[in-house]
Formats: C-alpha cells, structure tokens, sequence
C-alpha cells in the first residue's frame, strides 16, 4: 500500500508541476489553488508512504517520478524539444527510479 501511495505522491507532483505552469505565475487564480492542493496532496502520500518506505528511498522516486513526468509534459504539451541528451537523461532517471525500488524491495 505505501508503494501505491509513493506512486500516487509522484502522479501529484505532476499534477502540481502542470497547474503551477498554468497558474501564470499565480496570476490564474483556479490553476494556483489547483496547485497548492496538489502539492498538499502529493505532500501528504509523501509522507504517509514513509511509514514503510526508506526517506532516501522514497523522496528519490517521488522526485524521479515528479522528474520525468515534468519532462515528459514539457515535450508533449509545451513543444520543449525530445532531443537525443534529453531523452537519455529521462531514461537514467527512469532507471535510476526502478534500481531504487528494486533495490528496497
């Protein structure tokens, strides 16, 4: 269960990362609140996974997570370029994530 927890936390995380973007510098009032609640949200499964979970351990995936999932909207949504270095370096963060879950497992 604190896994799942851990892997919601990180969904969030992107879910704020994306609202903040949208917020227009806070300018965007439904966006902004969007993204205070978020962050609270993934803040608490954060912490609620760490009942179980290692702190290292899980503030490295939910920021790897957070990480590429940005990335990732970074490139689909807002036109930042897929360049070669860049989709290298979200994969060393994807396997650096799964090495640490397996590595805790």
């Amino acid at each position: 269960m604190n896994w799942i927890l851990l892997t919601f936390a990180g969904l969030l995380e992107i879910g704020w990362v994306y609202a903040l973007k949208q917020s227009d510098n806070f300018a965007n009032l439904k966006f902004s609140v969007l993204a205070v609640v978020l962050l609270v949200l993934s803040m608490v499964c954060l912490s609620l996974s760490l009942r179980s979970i290692p702190i290292g351990t899980a503030y490295a995936i939910w920021t790897g997570i957070g990480a590429v999932g940005a990335a990732a909207l970074g490139i689909v949504l807002f036109g930042e370029p897929a360049t070669a270095l860049r989709l290298v370096c979200i994969a060393l963060i994807v396997a650096g994530v799964v090495g640490l879950k397996l590595a805790a497992a």
